[in-house]
């Protein structure tokens, strides 16, 4: 009989159970659901009012295992504010020739699971707000738009069949990012009435962005 414990399997340890790891996609599906709550969390009773142990609460979690997917409350929203990266960098490379930008980028900028505001815009809208007084959710909404920066600069170098970033394709990318960003805060903090409906909220945000693209298309004149 071969040497080691009768049953084991040579080269699977020695009786080690528990659960198979999480996939890369389950994990993130877990920080949406933790983006989901903490949002909820921080609109109805504030930033500061709301602690770690409420939004793991919130979904099932421990506090421990809130922190191993993010460092702060503040960082918990940051899935909300980068959707939509990988799916408008795809649209960047896919945007036909002598097609207008707004076109290429309209779809993929409001609508689906590629939309930029996951949830229903009005609560968004909401939490976007408090990005004017609240520091560290301004700092994480800001970080969503720096990581986007490069990723927009690789697509349209991407386009233009380049085999790295040039001049051009960051300061293309950098236009992009600020006129999003642009865009979807004049959507939020324009106005203090009380939130549309969701169809109606969409639309208008889609409607802002669209205005904001044909901005950047045409340059500044």
């Amino acid at each position: 009989m071969p040497d080691g414990v009768i049953g084991e399997h040579p080269g699977r340890g020695h009786g080690r159970t528990g659960r198979p790891p999480l996939t890369d996609e389950r994990k993130a599906e877990i920080r949406l659901e933790i983006a989901r709550a903490a949002v909820e969390l921080f609109v109805d009773q504030g930033v500061a009012a709301t602690t770690g142990d409420q939004i793991a609460q919130a979904v099932g979690l421990s506090t421990r295992t809130l922190w191993r997917y993010f460092p702060g409350k503040e960082s918990c929203v940051s899935p909300l504010f980068a959707a939509g990266i990988d799916a408008i960098a795809a649209a960047l490379r896919a945007w036909p020739a002598g097609a207008p930008l707004e076109d290429a980028l309209e779809r993929a900028s409001t609508s689906g699971e590629g939309s930029m505001l996951r949830p229903e815009p009005p609560r968004v809208r909401t939490l976007l707000r408090l990005t004017r007084t609240e520091p560290g959710l301004r700092a994480v909404w800001l970080q969503a738009h720096d990581e986007a920066e490069p990723v927009f600069a690789r697509a349209l170098a991407d386009r233009a069949g380049l085999d790295a970033v040039d001049l051009r394709s960051q300061i293309q990318a950098a236009m992009l990012n600020a006129a999003l960003r642009a865009a979807v805060e004049h959507y939020a903090w324009r106005t203090d009435e009380p939130d549309p409906d969701p169809a109606k909220a969409r639309s208008e945000l889609a409607a802002i962005i669209r205005s904001a693209l044909i901005f950047t298309a045409n340059g500044i004149t």
